[in-house]
């Protein structure tokens, strides 16, 4: 099947923009001295993260992920959240099996309910390196309790400097990069003074993985979003509009001289507007032709939940005419799609590769 003739909306994959992406991150950490670990919440696929692999693990968002990714063979994965004490029944039946999965905790209650659990479940510590959603200062004296009351559990320590998401040129993300590196550190550092055990200390968003200078000290990156990039990743450097490999197939269901409507709304699309915060306000996502290629000014202005407005309508759409959209936060518009459609650089339809939803 083509792209003319696919079902809409659909969620589309450029398989070769893909495998260019994950080539660059893989040769960005071997420079840095790390190990590469994919981020595999942003793609939720099997496929992806075959593509994505660096020799190293993976890291997941959601239980469901990884049992998932553990069944398609992936066995050494790191849970990025929190873990609740009610979730430990559920990662222990990985563990069980023989999956190497770690957890993550900021909390004595956590770690006490991971070192109590009668399976030899394993956690990181989280630390805030300026973020301030989870996770503890590297000075914070509960750092101390929460590895010693892990005790052997301790795997090690774990940050992400999500406030890079908040700069705007190289030079502030490689300072909030180092700014991440630093805390992660520090703390790896205070936990081995008192003789507990820190074999890992990870790191890395996308933009610091792109723009950091130095990762002495890191054992790992965990970026994520770089394997399909967005609007918002271009307008802040760490890809241009030609790495972006993921776009929204729509359908023209209305055109007028006042506007042109798409089948692909806020559910297809997403309500994020993170570019809105940079020079390169898109709106709900640039506007393509059938093969790809941006139409110069042309944006989702405005949706509802299953239809988005072009306004001005750009010149020549007609009613039954496809177009792709471009994604301002790539992760919140593929959540809502079960599966790729795989193109690579043409409107061919190779391959369509499942997606896990779900927690």
């Amino acid at each position: 099947m083509d792209l003319a003739r696919l079902p809409t909306p659909a969620l589309i994959l450029d398989r070769g923009r893909t495998q260019r992406n994950a080539a660059r991150m893989k040769q960005r950490a071997s420079d840095l001295g790390v190990a590469l670990r994919p981020h595999l919440k942003t793609a939720k696929s099997v496929d992806v993260a075959r593509i994505a692999q660096a020799g190293g693990g993976a890291c997941v968002s959601t239980l469901r992920e990884a049992e998932y990714f553990a069944a398609q063979g992936f066995t050494d994965l790191v849970w990025a959240v929190c873990a609740a004490p009610h979730t430990l029944d559920r990662a222990a039946a990985l563990v069980d099996r023989g999956v190497s999965l770690t957890l993550l905790t900021d909390s004595v209650e956590g770690a006490a309910a991971i070192a109590a659990h009668p399976s030899p479940l394993r956690a990181l510590v989280e630390v805030d390196s300026g973020d301030h959603r989870t996770g503890l200062l590297p000075q914070d004296e509960a750092l101390l309790r929460i590895a010693a009351t892990l005790g052997d559990r301790c795997a090690g320590v774990l940050t992400h400097a999500g406030q890079s998401y908040g700069c705007r040129t190289p030079d502030a993300i490689a300072a909030v990069a180092e700014d991440e590196r630093a805390a992660v550190v520090a703390a790896a550092e205070r936990l081995r003074e008192q003789g507990l055990p820190c074999p890992v200390v990870s790191l890395g968003s996308t933009p610091t993985a792109t723009f950091a200078e130095d990762l002495t000290g890191a054992t790992e990156m965990r970026p994520g979003v770089y394997l399909l990039g967005d609007l918002f990743q271009a307008a802040i450097g760490t890809c241009t509009l030609d790495d972006i490999a993921a776009s929204v197939l729509a359908t023209v269901i209305h055109a007028s001289d006042s506007r042109v409507v798409i089948d692909a709304g806020g559910l297809a699309l997403s309500k994020d507007r993170s570019t809105a915060a940079t020079e390169h306000d898109a709106a709900y996502g640039q506007l393509c032709d059938l093969a790809g290629t941006p139409l110069e000014g042309a944006t989702v202005t405005e949706v509802h939940q299953e239809h988005g407005i072009l306004r001005p309508p750009p010149a020549g759409l007609r009613v039954g005419d496809r177009v792709r959209v471009l994604p301002n936060h790539v992760c919140m518009t593929a959540a809502a799609y079960d599966r790729f459609h795989v193109v690579d650089g043409s409107e061919q339809v190779l391959d369509v590769w499942e997606r896990v939803q779900g927690w």
